[in-house]
């Protein structure tokens, strides 16, 4: 990949389209997943631009919410408020279940998540399939600490054909940490992929996976539910977490089990090591309690008609 390091003048001229020309100096992302609105935060200094072999890439220091990673002018996390989503997407399904061993992390790319899953002792195996190299080790080492646990393998590569290939039973759970449903990866939204991790999965294992906003996206919700609710015969559910700098401010999971061993998705049995080695390594726990965990699965009612209502 190629940064453009230049000081602020330079950067200036090369502002991409998401630096709002409205209000100069302020980030505004625009989407037609969002239409007719946008979140904006003010830039203090741009630290990163450049071009990686499938996306643009943008890291810049806010006024408020700490360094931001934005790609293909979308915003991936910032400092302040990654933890409300790198936790959640990772302890609802790995506190869910006793003892999990082997886990799969698709996309997840700047770390987070396998900072969250390197947190669990009973974890032995961690792979992570990534199609694109980031650049977060260098501005969130906070969060790419977890590139340095011995217990994971990365993979460059695509993450459906990755998954194809994998062995029926493998995984005790999958995390899907998918960007929005645009481009390659609508297939990581689609049937086909669902029935893929279910085969890579043991009985009685489960998958979390990035599913979108309720405010937003209740047509997208309604398609990976019913989905879903074909493919996995366990338990399907829907979890959602506060993240200000998403769109909407809100950003949910679809949590589902294959057919075997019970998983009862709001009533966490397996409660994250209190272990001080892995508190001073990765850092206290920000967000995630055993008290949210069970929270999060309370639905708004025109959501909850939806979603656990729709046969």
């Amino acid at each position: 990949m190629e940064a453009n390091n230049s000081g602020t003048a330079t950067a200036a001229a090369e502002l991409p389209d998401s630096i709002s020309s409205v209000i100069p100096g302020w980030f505004s992302e625009i989407s037609p997943m969002w239409p007719g609105e946008a979140h904006s935060l003010k830039v203090e200094k741009i630290l990163f631009q450049g071009k990686s072999d499938y996306q643009d890439v943008m890291v810049f220091q806010s006024a408020t919410y700490g360094k931001v990673l934005v790609l293909d002018g979308v915003i991936q996390l910032t400092e302040r408020d990654e933890c409300a989503y790198q936790e959640m997407i990772t302890h609802l399904p790995l506190c869910s279940i006793p003892n999990p061993k082997k886990v799969l992390v698709i996309g997840g790319g700047d770390g987070g998540v396998l900072r969250e899953v390197a947190r669990h002792s009973s974890v032995e195996k961690i792979d992570m399939c990534e199609i694109d190299k980031m650049v977060s080790k260098e501005h969130f080492p906070s969060v790419a600490v977890g590139f340095n646990d011995p217990r994971v393998t990365l993979h460059i590569g695509d993450g459906v054909a990755f998954l194809k290939a994998v062995e029926e039973g493998t995984y005790d759970a999958v995390i899907v940490d998918s960007s929005d449903p645009i481009g390659p990866a609508q297939e990581l939204f689609e049937k086909p992929f669902f029935e893929s991790v279910a085969k890579a999965l043991r009985p009685g294992g489960v998958m979390c996976t990035q599913a979108e906003s309720i405010w937003l996206h209740m047509h997208i919700i309604e398609d990976i539910v019913s989905n879903c609710r074909q493919i996995f015969k366990g338990s399907v559910n829907y979890a959602w977490t506060t993240v200000p700098t998403y769109p909407s401010g809100v950003i949910g999971f679809m949590l589902c089990s294959t057919e075997g061993p019970a998983v009862d998705f709001k009533r966490p049995v397996n409660p994250i090591d209190a272990d001080d080695s892995l508190a001073q390594s990765k850092g206290p726990l920000r967000f995630y309690n055993s008290e949210i965990h069970s929270a999060a699965f309370c639905l708004p009612s025109f959501a909850r008609k939806v979603i656990e209502l729709k046969d």
